[in-house]
């Protein structure tokens, strides 16, 4: 009897448990050799003059996986300046202007559409000594792409895309949105990259009704050692202000430095 009864539990139960087996088998690869998929959106609360403070556990794992959100390195009074590119809304071309007049470095994370669309400006930043770094080609959240394979597709497609134009490789990936967990961290490394996030960030959207000056006073406010300064390029507050960012800087005692500095 008691066999029996296993037997029509194994028969009545066995579907259901090789079903949850199989669906956490697709998680585990999902997350690349046992990475934790868990999504962090990252965001920092910023404090006057000092840098932001961020879970212990975030930081471990920054470090362990070539992840920045703090510079500087012996040098505590460097900064660096850095944009991300979705699409062009006519205001990177003066933003190189002022760049190439303050002798600045700066890095620019792209989508592929961006690099499509505006090859000039690329190979123009390229040119002129700044960075340009990966932002994938659909700008996707990376923890929502479960399979690897396609994941690396969005970093390395666009890789593609850049060599082809300028014959140069990317070394530093920005998550798109901010968003990333243990596993892209790590299929980021894997791939030669520097995650590289940001300590001051500036609500600068188009059409979001701030100001040049209140552009200058809300990035300077916010400085501090190693500050990576998050700005985007479609913003034209952010193009007003950029000369008076950049001299104010420098009156505080800071020196802007390339991502190379890291």
């Amino acid at each position: 009897m008691e066999k029996l009864f296993v037997k029509i539990l194994s028969i009545l139960f066995l579907p259901a448990f090789l079903a949850g087996c199989a669906a956490a088998g697709e998680r585990e690869a999902a997350q690349g050799t046992g990475y934790q998929n868990t999504k962090i959106q990252w965001g920092v609360k910023k404090t006057e003059g000092e840098p932001p403070q961020i879970p212990a556990a975030w930081s471990e794992m920054l470090q362990r996986f070539d992840g920045y959100y703090l510079g500087g390195g012996g040098d505590s009074k460097k900064i660096f300046l850095t944009f991300d590119e979705g699409y062009e809304a006519g205001y990177t071309a003066p933003i190189l202007d002022t760049l190439k007049e303050k002798n600045v470095p700066a890095a620019f994370f792209v989508t592929g559409a961006y690099l499509d669309k505006e090859g000039g400006l690329v190979r123009r930043m390229t040119d002129e000594g700044h960075i340009v770094g990966n932002h994938t080609v659909n700008h996707p959240s990376m923890p929502e792409v479960a399979d690897d394979q396609k994941l690396e597709a969005e970093i390395n497609g666009l890789e593609e895309k850049f060599f082809r134009l300028t014959g140069l490789h990317m070394k530093y990936l920005r998550p798109p949105k901010g968003e990333f967990s243990e596993r892209t961290l790590a299929i980021s490394q894997k791939l030669g990259y520097k995650t590289v996030l940001w300590s001051n960030a500036y609500v600068d959207w188009t059409g979001n009704g701030n100001s040049a000056k209140n552009a200058l006073t809300q990035v300077t406010k916010y400085l501090h050692d190693g500050c990576i300064i998050l700005l985007h390029a479609v913003s034209r507050e952010n193009a007003d202000a950029l000369g008076d960012i950049i001299n104010s800087a420098r009156d505080m005692g800071y020196t802007f430095a390339g991502l190379e500095e890291l």
